[in-house]
């Protein structure tokens, strides 16, 4: 852990923070010091993880916060909330994902997948940009993945009402990650506040369980060559605390290395339309 800096007194927000790669950052953190807010949807699995991770990492600085991100108005009351607690905000680490295996919507009328994966983490982000701007240095990590590479924003038909797929759901989704950090990036490049993204690895966690019928299919095949959650963590924790990427923004990593994504997300008139519809879809201004 040498190459890592001490977080002792930053405070760092982590969505999906109760398992998988959220779960293995949120131990780091606390190991380092940090005071890590755990945001999950479940009470008794997100009270089982604050535990465990306050006792492997003898930090009691490990709070819980819950959220449903599929509801626009539990993302604001979140943000809400997180702000009447805390004076600051070091490192806000947009994790929570997910892929269902069939189409639903969620009350604000969204596919959920699109709700989940990107419009959560692009409202909880502007709202809490005023708290990282006055605690900067800060830090925005979004969870991208590797299968955004080919996918596009299907414009005419954003929410997948006709011919649904999961996993061109959860591709688009993650497509819309980047060119969310890039543009973010680009408005932010004169502030001490950066924003990158990641693709974490094939990990072996129990992400994807509601996913197709072939992707299950085809799971246990390929299972042997995930890597472990520990290992898929590595470069979300490198980071949020490396002082090797204090100044590093609007980049994309793969095994803590700055890698080309794909052609697409580097095209700004996709990355202001995305934007744009987004800030309409979760009433951003309004």
């Amino acid at each position: 852990m040498t190459e890592f800096s001490s977080m002792k007194d930053r405070i760092c927000l982590i969505t999906g923070a109760n398992s998988g790669i959220g779960r293995e950052t949120a131990l780091a953190l606390a190991r380092m010091g940090a005071r890590v807010v755990m945001v999950c949807r479940d009470e008794t699995k997100g009270r089982e993880a604050r535990q465990d991770i306050e006792t492997r990492s003898a930090n009691s600085a490990v709070d819980l916060m819950l959220a449903d991100l599929g509801s626009m108005e539990q993302v604001r009351r979140l943000a809400a909330s997180f702000k009447a607690r805390y004076g600051a905000l070091h490192v806000l680490i947009n994790n929570a994902g997910l892929i269902l295996g069939k189409r639903s919507v969620t009350a604000d009328g969204h596919e959920t997948t699109f709700a989940v994966n990107h419009l959560a983490p692009f409202l909880l982000t502007h709202l809490l940009l005023d708290t990282l701007q006055t605690s900067a240095p800060a830090r925005i990590i979004n969870v991208a993945s590797v299968v955004h590479l080919g996918a596009r924003i299907n414009f005419d038909d954003l929410f997948q009402e006709n011919n649904y797929q999961p996993m061109g759901a959860y591709r688009q989704s993650k497509l819309a990650n980047i060119l969310f950090t890039y543009r973010l990036a680009d408005l932010l490049k004169n502030t001490r506040v950066t924003v990158n993204s990641l693709h974490p690895g094939i990990v072996a966690t129990n992400f994807g369980n509601k996913g197709s019928r072939l992707y299950q299919f085809f799971k246990p095949f390929v299972k042997p060559f995930f890597i472990n959650r520990q290992k898929g963590a590595e470069t979300l924790i490198y980071l949020a605390s490396s002082p090797e990427v204090a100044n590093t923004t609007g980049q994309y990593f793969v095994k803590k290395k700055s890698s080309r994504s794909s052609k697409i997300s580097y095209d700004v008139e996709t990355q202001n339309r995305l934007w744009d519809i987004s800030a309409r879809l979760t009433q951003l201004n309004g």
